[in-house]
């Protein structure tokens, strides 16, 4: 069973709590404790000031002065449950209800006014009600014998002012322990705050808002920061080094498959065989791929269309057409940099190809979604034909370059990243290619 919390706010909480409620239980026990002693001490002297008074009126015969007992009569008389009393020859002098005691401690010698043989000794015992008492007695030695003098009190004198002042004493404790929780808390507050911020941190990282954390952090954390930095750069590393092998695969094998296909498309068994041997390559390299895909990127949509664009341009520098580039500056998409470019590649390399005079490239984002719609006014793709275009290996211009796997590729990296790829036709002629692609938050 699990007797700590899980979080770390509330194990510290619990031990900040128990210390504190052990710190003021022992402050409180020790503050009583004096508080007590300092009361009997009290309590005590008074009564030996009655001894005294007791003993003056004790001559050395061992008689008894009750003259000058009566006139210290309202001295004596403390009040209910205070009781004195004189053992000596001639008999007992003193309270009638005198309360049974058990003899304390014998207290050290000289310790009491010098006609005591001993000084005074504590005493504790009950009265006839049960109630408790506190009592000193001392001893004296007459010439006829042995004289003993007792002074009692109830032990509600002790009790009545420790009451009256644990009453108070606990309330300021308690306002000592409210005022330590609020620091407690506090305290828990400002110090987990850079936990909290490294949280957000490696969130900013997962999410692709942000590459590392910031290693300003407290001693404690800055070992933790640097470690996460050391580890997203090796994940970054290892995703790039995924990428770029799927890729260098998939550019190796494409071109000399296509070129078995193409050789091989009017024997059926041979044709067969290579198509399965495609089949196969691409549902690894797809798998691959999409282990190495990166999500949670944002890839500025409009920079990479103009990137890609001018490097086209100068491809087909031969070609004299127009490109009216209308994706708007703000849109991003969450597609790796490096991707986002080869698909783009293909779709432009293609209208740049068979377009006669013009390129239209325009992107709307419809909630999570961006809509990039490359246009063209070349001869199109009939409807019949366009369900089979984006095939690999399938082309529809037997003289032109290229082994037919422009559109294959589009449509594989469009669906890894969870969109889609459609094929339309431009009013007045020419091919609308719509791609469906992820936004970036």
């Amino acid at each position: 069973m699990r007797l700590a919390p899980r979080s770390l706010h509330g194990r510290m909480l619990l031990v900040s709590a128990v210390a504190t409620v052990v710190a003021l239980v022992l402050a409180g026990s020790v503050v009583a404790g004096l508080l007590g002693r300092f009361v009997v001490e009290g309590l005590d002297r008074r009564l030996d000031a009655e001894l005294t008074l007791l003993a003056s009126a004790v001559d050395g015969e061992g008689r008894i002065d009750r003259a000058r007992l009566a006139e210290h009569a309202s001295v004596l008389d403390g009040g209910p449950g205070w009781r004195w009393r004189i053992a000596g020859p001639d008999g007992n002098v003193g309270s009638a209800d005198f309360s049974a005691l058990d003899v304390g401690p014998p207290p050290p010698h000289g310790r009491g006014p010098d006609r005591f043989n001993k000084g005074p000794r504590p005493m504790e015992g009950a009265s006839e009600q049960g109630v408790p008492v506190h009592a000193r007695q001392v001893s004296l030695e007459t010439r006829r014998g042995g004289v003993t003098i007792t002074a009692a009190a109830p032990r509600d004198v002790v009790r009545r002012p420790i009451r009256g002042a644990v009453v108070p004493l606990l309330a300021a404790l308690a306002g000592i322990a409210a005022l330590l929780t609020a620091a407690m808390l506090v305290q828990l507050r400002i110090g987990l705050r850079p936990l909290r911020r490294l949280q957000e941190q490696v969130a900013a990282i997962r999410d692709g808002r942000a590459s590392r954390v910031d290693e300003d952090q407290p001693t404690e954390l800055q070992p933790l920061a640097a470690e996460l930095n050391a580890l997203a750069a090796d994940t970054r590393a290892a995703l790039s080094a995924a990428r770029g092998s799927a890729a260098n695969m998939s550019h190796a094998l494409k071109t000399p498959v296509a070129t078995l296909a193409i050789a091989l498309r009017d024997q059926p068994g041979p044709a067969e065989q290579v198509a399965r041997i495609h089949r196969t390559i691409r549902h690894h390299l797809a798998r691959a791929r999409a282990d190495a895909v990166n999500r949670r990127t944002a890839t500025p949509l409009c920079a990479t269309v103009t990137d890609v664009m001018a490097a086209v341009t100068a491809i087909h520098r031969d070609r004299h057409f127009q490109v009216a580039n209308e994706v708007a500056d703000d849109l991003s998409v969450a597609i790796d940099a490096q991707d986002l470019e080869e698909l783009l590649g293909n779709v432009l390399d293609n209208a740049a190809r068979f377009a006669e005079a013009r390129i239209a490239i325009v992107a709307v984002r419809e909630g999570r979604r961006v809509i990039v719609t490359v246009s063209d006014d070349g001869p199109g793709i009939p409807p019949s034909e366009r369900g089979r275009v984006a095939q690999p290996g399938m082309r529809l211009d037997e003289q032109g370059q290229g082994h037919g796997f422009g559109l294959s590729i589009v449509a594989e990296l469009v669906a890894l990243y969870g969109g889609s790829l459609m094929l339309g036709e431009v009013a007045g002629g020419g091919l609308a290619v719509s791609l469906t692609l992820p936004a970036a938050d």
